[in-house]
Formats: C-alpha cells, structure tokens, sequence
C-alpha cells in the first residue's frame, strides 16, 4: 500500500426519496431499508476509492438517531476514512430532509469494512487514504481501535458456531 489518495476522491454522495413502499405502518423508514441503502453507498465509495469490485465484509455500527418519514427526502454520504492491505473502512451518514422546510435531521451513522476484490473474487491490495476534514482525521487516528474490536468480534462469532 504505497499509493495514497484523499478521502475526497471516494466521497459518495446519494439522495432518495421515501416512498411508502420502504416504510412501516407508522409512516417511518424500515430499518432494513436504510441498512440497504447505506451498504450501496458504502460499495460505490470503496469503489470509487479502491478501482475494484467490492464485498461487504463487516457492518460495523450502526446508529439509529432519528427516523424519516415517508415524503422526506434521504441524503446519504459516503467516505473511506481508512484502509488496510485490502479493506477499507467507509464512514456512512444519512439525513433526512423535510420538503415542506427543507431542515435536515441526522437519521443515521454507520460504518462498514469493504473488501476490494480481483475477477476471482480473490481480496486485492488497495491504496491508502489521506483523511482531508476534521472529522476524518478523528475518525482515521481511531482505525486501529475499531480493528481490535472488530477482531474481537470475529472470534467471538466463531465461537457461536
């Protein structure tokens, strides 16, 4: 991982519109819809970042600040905020907007370990990322914790097996 590229260059940024479809009998967003929507940006940030195919390896966390109700409008936001040899942790943020008063209310935090893949779907080196904002460089100094407990996790898991 010698090539470095800012966290800029894999910003993704998705807008949709809650429809009644993707919500509840209470008027409000499904989770599941959200968590859909937040793994396809988190994909097309790390390929946008990465140059390859992607899988979804981990979700991470997941906050469920607010909910959006049907006719608001959904921002989602997209960003590497770190990489390992061939993963890269994608920084997820959605906001709803009221059309009627055009605030904006955030929903919901996520990040996500996507995988950069070869045609065999074999895991493939990407290159590193320079964290540009504030918040960036917050969330990049905290990498290595957010590994250690991902590992942690996994062991965990393997141990439900």
């Amino acid at each position: 991982m010698t090539q470095k590229i800012t966290a800029g260059r894999s910003r993704t940024i998705q807008t949709k519109l809650v429809l009644p479809p993707d919500t509840n009998h209470m008027g409000t967003i499904f989770g599941g819809a959200v968590l859909a929507y937040i793994d396809e940006i988190a994909a097309v940030t790390a390929m946008k970042h990465s140059g390859k195919a992607v899988v979804t390896a981990s979700i991470d966390t997941v906050n469920f600040l607010s909910s959006a109700r049907v006719g608001n409008i959904l921002l989602l936001e997209g960003v590497v905020i770190s990489t390992g040899r061939t993963s890269m942790e994608v920084y997820v943020k959605a906001e709803c907007q009221s059309i009627e008063s055009g605030e904006k209310t955030l929903t919901t935090t996520a990040i996500l370990t996507m995988v950069a893949v070869d045609e065999a779907g074999m895991p493939t080196p990407v290159p590193g990322v320079v964290p540009e904002t504030e918040h960036e460089k917050k969330l990049f100094k905290s990498a290595q914790e957010r590994k250690q407990r991902r590992m942690k996790i996994n062991e965990y898991a393997k141990e439900l097996v």
